[in-house]
């Protein structure tokens, strides 16, 4: 049965279990504004996150099909009252979880790796791109070898991971944050091809930092029903997805141009890019900015910054750290307001992630873990221990968009990657117990699988 999404529904046939006023928080991607739909009777335009869909659920529990609901009619169905239906949360940005820092990772370290998936699949989240800060070469590259070695045993049950997100070293020392100055490098296709030379990129397997143009891989192609694979830009088949830069720094337009022939989505982060330098890079296919308004010059009414270059352009995705420390809730909702197709929630959460508040270690340093948030000794903020989810919830509550904070978390950081799809065709034949359904009730917003 081809579905139809558009047109008149389908007719009930026996094995399809009906949903009913069910919302989308539909979005696309960086560079298409807010798109506003004609109603059923062609006259009036409704926001699409005020469209209410019925969705067809077969035998096995997958999504058949999805219909629009014509503005003021009701569709037979499980009732959802208006809630929102969406894919399982997406974090670019996560550096480890129950004590285990990715940049520190070893064989040995695969079982309470596997343990660690399971704890964000529970936390809604479907994938990650596992984060690796700053560090040296040899543990760099043993981690991303151990990293393939997880990704080549995923299962049901257990979060995916995607290629990694390299957060340095290629850094500015001035804006390091918590990444440790000795391990800085200045940028080079040399000092890349050291670090990650045999490793993969999204496209089409080809090796980073070789420029080679020779498919030597194959791409990640489970999804179910006969459906498109979930990763269109090969980020489930790669070793390295996102790397973050100062672009800035004399030599890194060359690494630009080389992690981009690969397909690796390249970000500006730890930087001190002035407006006119961010808008370079942006031009040189810079397509992010990690952690706004984090470790990057603040806007300014007379030095605006990359991150006031980025909500200009429309085609650069901003991440954002929605714990209300890193960033706080009214600059994160102007940032939202100023750019809602390209805020994606990160957690940036670090290797305390599922353990108790207290004092944990940190390669050779100790974390200071309190309510959720990470710093070092001396008060630098490193991360958060916070679900991505979480971030989620509190933008929501904040903004009093949902629709926008549930896109953040789940469909945006899929666009940063590659999807292009709508998500009325993202969710086909997807089981609907791997989704999430959120409800808006007088304690906030609030999540839970959808099956």
């Amino acid at each position: 049965m081809e579905p139809s999404r558009h047109g008149p529904p389908l007719p009930d046939r026996p094995g399809l279990t009906w949903l009913s006023q069910v919302r989308l928080p539909e979005s696309g991607a960086c560079g298409q504004p807010e798109r506003k739909d004609r109603g059923g009777d062609g006259t009036a335009e409704l926001d699409l996150h005020d469209r209410l869909w019925r969705v067809a659920i077969d035998g096995q529990g997958r999504i058949a099909a999805l219909h629009r609901i014509p503005p003021g009619s009701r569709a037979a169905g499980i009732d959802w009252q208006g809630d929102w239906l969406s894919p399982a949360g997406v974090d670019l940005q996560i550096n480890g979880g129950l004590g285990l820092a990715f940049p520190e990772l070893t064989a040995a370290d695969l079982p309470r790796l596997e343990d660690l998936l399971e704890l964000l699949w529970r936390d809604g989240v479907e994938a990650i791109c596992p984060t690796l800060v700053t560090c040296a070469v040899e543990p760099l590259r043993e981690a991303l070898a151990v990293l393939r070695q997880a990704r080549a045993a995923h299962r049901p049950g257990r979060c995916r991971l995607l290629g990694a997100h390299l957060e340095g070293p290629f850094l500015a020392a001035t804006r390091r944050g918590a990444h440790p100055l000795q391990h800085l490098c200045p940028p080079s296709p040399a000092a890349l091809q050291e670090r990650i030379g045999g490793f993969y990129g999204p496209e089409d397997g080809a090796p980073t930092g070789e420029g080679s143009g020779e498919a030597t891989g194959s791409r990640h192609d489970d999804s179910p029903g006969g459906a498109a694979p979930d990763w269109s830009a090969g980020a489930a088949a790669a070793d390295i997805a996102l790397v973050t830069l100062a672009p800035e720094l004399e030599g890194a337009s060359a690494v630009i141009q080389t992690l981009r022939r690969q397909g690796v989505v390249v970000s500006l982060g730890h930087s001190e890019a002035t407006e006119s330098e961010a808008t370079a890079a942006y031009d040189a296919g810079v397509a992010m900015v990690t952690h706004a308004y984090n470790a990057v010059p603040a806007m300014h009414h007379r030095a605006p910054g990359p991150v006031a270059a980025a909500a200009l352009r429309d085609d650069v995705a901003l991440g954002l750290i929605a714990d209300g420390v890193h960033v706080t809730p009214t600059m994160a909702v102007l940032l939202q307001r100023l750019a809602p197709q390209q805020v994606v929630l990160v957690s940036d959460a670090l290797a305390p992630y599922g353990l108790a508040d207290g004092l944990h270690r940190w390669d050779e340093r100790t974390l200071v873990v309190e309510n959720g948030s990470c710093r070092l000794e001396d008060g630098t903020l490193a991360g958060v221990t916070l679900p991505l989810l979480e971030g989620a919830l509190r933008l929501a509550r904040w903004s009093g968009r949902p629709e926008r904070a549930i896109a953040a978390a789940t469909v945006l950081p899929r666009r940063v990657l590659g999807e292009k799809r709508a998500l009325s065709e993202l969710l086909l034949g997807r089981p609907l117990a791997e989704c999430l359904r959120w409800s808006q009730g007088a304690g906030g917003l609030c999540w839970q699988r959808a099956a």
